[in-house]
């Protein structure tokens, strides 16, 4: 008499779920830093706090397709391996480039892998709603912000016009006569537009069955969080035009923000719900498929698991290589000269820094500035560069924090970023340097130090920042914006701290 097939506890199951248990804490182990990064910007970022819920979410969606999934095989797919072979290139061009988003699609894909390696084809196919879903583990999109931004300031620019509000806008600040607003990185809508796809995803999977359905929901959870924050903005100025302060419309405009999309999700489930296809499944009527022999495939099974972790250890074993090889920082000047008319001296023991960050009050005419920078390894990447540059500038990670690229006045591209931040109260000036050069941070840059991590250039990286002596918590608005004027016009007065920080990371 035939066994039944759809006990989960069956041998060809318990031989799988021991393969994919062995198999994911592998995976966890090589790329155990991204995983530990994914789970960082959970934890800080509300754009990915619903990340926790999607692996119970995919459960559930596996556990919605029952039905479909009884006597469907599962079975051991060797050519897993060799699909995990250009997955690991693009995890070691990601690694090289320092970027941790690439690297954890990556690391991803190779647990798709492990699972298409383990159940087979059929399976796979049977349930690859829930296994696709398991992508937004990854806290994908941040680099869209400025998008955004721009997106939200081209709304809010149309909307004032056409309700008539007056209205003088440069880049991201808008001023009305009742005060000025800032879209700032949190207003940018990246939280509601992430956590729009991925709710739009799993309605899609819930509620619909054709691709085309699907795919038309999916796009309209893109192109609505998108609009929807657009008019968010245009309302909160035009509110504080109305009740005449910028500042009362501002005050809680996250909440704002919150239920307003709320409502926006609420509308966009509503009309999906006349095209509801989930009382289909994908194998109605269709004849239970055969079951292998449980003791069939054991090997074949352990075989392609073992082979497509090995592959996925490929790359991470050559870029450890890579980082062993490297040489250490050098001991980066223990002094700075930023030009005439300066003077330097070690900073007081409430701001000092400890190794590998260096650092140095200077004190110009009737100001001082705290200078703090970090040298890296010759070889590192541009992950490590990035990641100094937001240890260093940690004091304005905020949620309000506003960035620009230094104004020169003279219309030349400057390298300085310019922070700010009103709570906490704090402002300052960051910049890079690579091969000896202040450089802005972008895919130019990281190509660059891709290549110096393999060759080994005549400079090491180095990150600097820049900000008023001041005790920022007992200034008022005022004080600060002056403090704020006086970075600026040190970093503009001084254009040979340049140079002199770039002779600073020569090698010796």
């Amino acid at each position: 008499m035939a066994r039944a097939p759809s006990s989960l506890i069956a041998p060809e199951w318990r031989r799988a779920l021991v393969l994919l248990g062995a198999g994911l804490l592998a995976l966890g182990a090589v790329f155990n830093q991204e995983v530990a990064a994914a789970v960082r910007t959970w934890i800080d970022s509300t754009a990915y706090n619903h990340c926790f819920l999607v692996i119970p979410i995919a459960g559930y969606l596996v556990w919605d397709r029952q039905a479909d999934l009884r006597g469907v095989p599962v079975g051991a797919c060797k050519p897993a391996i060799l699909l995990a072979v250009p997955v690991a290139l693009v995890w070691l061009l990601a690694e090289r480039l320092g970027i941790m988003e690439g690297r954890q699609l990556a690391a991803m894909t190779f647990v798709e892998l492990l699972f298409l390696a383990v159940l087979g084809t059929r399976f796979c196919r049977a349930v690859a709603g829930p296994l696709l879903y398991l992508y937004f583990l990854v806290p994908f999109g941040e680099f869209l912000t400025p998008q955004l931004q721009d997106i939200t300031a081209w709304f809010v620019r149309h909307g004032l016009e056409i309700l008539g509000v007056p209205a003088y806008i440069d880049g991201y600040v808008i001023e009305i006569p009742q005060g000025t607003f800032y879209i700032a990185e949190a207003c940018a809508g990246l939280r509601f537009l992430i956590a729009s796809i991925a709710f739009g995803c799993l309605y899609a999977l819930i509620m619909y069955r054709g691709p085309v359905r699907r795919a038309l929901f999916i796009a309209a959870s893109i192109a609505v969080p998108i609009v929807a924050n657009g008019f968010r903005a245009i309302g909160i100025v035009w509110l504080g035009y109305v009740l005449d302060s910028a500042q009362a419309a501002a005050a809680d405009h996250i909440i704002y923000g919150w239920v307003f999309f709320s409502f926006v999700i609420l509308v966009l489930i509503v009309l999906g719900l006349p095209f509801r296809q989930d009382h289909l499944t994908t194998r109605s009527g269709a004849a239970p498929l055969p079951v292998p022999d449980p003791a069939a495939g054991w090997g074949g099974a352990a075989a392609a698991a073992a082979g497509l972790v090995a592959v996925a250890c490929v790359s991470p074993a050559f870029a450890a290589g890579l980082a062993f090889a490297s040489r250490s920082p050098p001991a980066a000047a223990n002094a700075i000269d930023p030009g005439p008319g300066c003077t330097a001296s070690a900073l007081p023991a409430a701001v000092a820094v400890s190794p590998p960050v260096q650092g140095q009050r200077v004190t110009c005419g009737d100001g001082a500035m705290d200078l703090r920078w970090q040298a890296l390894s010759p070889r590192s990447t541009a992950g490590a560069v990035m990641a100094a540059r937001r240890d260093l500038s940690r004091a304005v990670d905020s949620e309000g924090r506003s960035e620009a690229w230094l104004n020169t006045g003279d219309g030349k591209p400057s390298a300085w970023r310019i922070m700010r931040s009103d709570d906490p109260a704090y402002a300052l000036g960051v910049s890079v340097w690579i091969d000896g050069q202040p450089n802005r941070p972008g895919l130019n840059m990281r190509l660059r130090m891709a290549l110096d991590s393999l060759s080994g250039p005549a400079h090491a990286p180095l990150v600097m920042t820049v900000t008023p002596a001041v005790d920022w918590a007992a200034l008022t608005v005022t004080e600060r914006r002056i403090a704020e004027d006086r970075l600026a016009a040190f970093l503009v007065a001084h254009p040979g701290l340049d140079q002199a920080v770039g002779a600073a990371t020569a090698l010796k």
